[in-house]
């Protein structure tokens, strides 16, 4: 992990950090999925399980998960356990009711009416990773925005181990959303089920959930055939610190983000060159016996960083300029660098407020855009699952009122047809 002090050093730096997955010009793993999903969308289910035998190494046959097994996932795990994930389900629930958009009427003073009308899609596919680690989480954070938005049925794909199993508490936390079907599946080769349909797997409205650069690319090809939440790169946090801050706090945070997978990236942005020491070598002695200790090497080595900065404006430009997923402000006056920032997925105040609250349990979704994409768009929510359809209805008098207008924008784009679908209706 490098410490920086130079600005403009600085501004590079974070630039070759959010560009370390550019799926646009992975083109050999564009022509694999590509070919998967060729295959998937002709063959169906036996394209899905020959990648599957191929890249996960076992047999999925049967592909879906039993709702018995569901249910006695949820029986056999820890009672303390089974209660944390019911006082997420609750918190995140009790948030995402808040998102429910209105439908709203507007009437016009000749009669006329325009609504916009929000409804559910018919049902959604929900992506939740497997291989490195387990993610009970995720299930809660994609499945419960979109039973809050009214979907009637939820598949969710997971690829099991060697073995084809998948996570207890992964299927217990499914059986807890109210998911209506599981399969044993993972990769472009899911993303594609979902997206085309097989015997097997109805084909879903919208796709969300996190994926490594495989299921991203799968994701990013279907859009059009299927919608999508977002297109999710390495996770990543940066961290806005002042003297206030406790330097074994932030290489903790630091290292939580680590110990996601090499190509996480965690950042500390702050005032205080001591500070900057303290906090490299206490990452380093906290390292030395973290169970996943490989991991959080080649991710601290490779997309780690500290920047000391002149002054808390500084450190706000370069959060702006780098737009994180995840955003940490460990100051003595955290409120106030808020005001300054522009661009972050999810922010999180104090240092009472770790990152990990807002992985499992404050409300708000986890799901975030990833590589500078908070510029732009935000996390994933109730409307990732919803619809707005337009309604518009005029009358005689409010289309008479209005037709010139309308004659003359459409004779203004040379669209003779347009004009003369208003006069036609006046001739008589």
């Amino acid at each position: 992990m490098k410490i920086i002090n130079n600005k403009k050093e600085a501004i590079q730096e974070l630039k070759r950090i959010s560009n370390r997955t550019n799926i646009e010009n992975n083109n050999k793993v564009n022509v694999l999925v590509e070919e998967i999903l060729q295959e998937v969308k002709i063959f169906g289910d036996v394209a899905v399980e020959k990648y599957t035998k191929k890249f996960d190494g076992f047999n999925p046959n049967p592909m879906q998960v039993s709702e018995k097994d569901l249910k006695n996932a949820w029986d056999e795990i820890d009672s303390n356990l089974k209660q944390s994930l019911e006082a997420a389900h609750k918190r995140i629930k009790k948030f995402h009711e808040k998102e429910i958009p209105s439908s709203f009427t507007i009437e016009g003073e000749h009669g006329d009416k325009v609504q916009r009308r929000w409804r559910p899609v018919k049902n959604a596919g929900i992506y939740i990773p497997g291989g490195r680690a387990a993610y009970p989480s995720t299930v809660l954070m994609n499945a419960i925005p979109a039973k809050v938005a009214g979907v009637k049925e939820i598949i969710m794909v997971s690829p099991g181990n060697t073995e084809g199993k998948i996570n207890k508490t992964v299927l217990a936390a499914a059986h807890l959303s109210g998911i209506n079907k599981v399969f044993r599946i993972g990769g472009a080769q899911a993303i594609g089920a979902l997206a085309f349909g097989t015997k097997q797997i109805d084909k879903v409205d919208v796709i969300s959930g996190p994926g490594n650069i495989y299921v991203t690319t799968a994701k990013k090809l279907i859009y059009g055939s299927t919608g999508i939440d977002s297109l999710a790169g390495p996770s990543e946090i940066l961290i806005i610190a002042d003297e206030s801050a406790e330097s074994s706090h932030i290489a903790s945070d630091l290292l939580a983000q680590a110990e996601h997978d090499p190509l996480a990236s965690s950042i500390l942005l702050t005032t205080s060159k001591e500070q900057a020491k303290e906090v490299l070598e206490d990452l380093y002695i906290k390292i030395d016996d973290h169970p996943r200790k490989e991991i959080c090497m080649q991710s601290i080595k490779n997309w780690g960083l500290i920047a000391i900065c002149e002054n808390n404006e500084s450190c706000i430009e370069l959060s702006n300029n780098f737009a994180p997923e995840h955003l940490e402000i460990l100051a003595f006056d955290p409120k106030k660098i808020l005001e300054g920032i522009e661009n972050a997925g999810a922010i999180f105040l104090g240092k009472w407020t770790p990152e990990a609250v807002g992985d499992y349990l404050a409300g708000p979704n986890h799901t975030l855009p990833t590589s500078g994409n908070s510029r732009f768009s935000g996390s994933l929510g109730v409307e990732t699952f919803m619809k707005n359809t337009s309604i518009i209805e005029f009358n005689e008098e409010s289309l008479r009122v209005n037709s010139l207008d309308i004659i003359n924008l459409a004779k203004s784009e040379g669209l003779h047809s347009h004009a003369n679908s208003v006069q036609i209706r006046f001739k008589n």
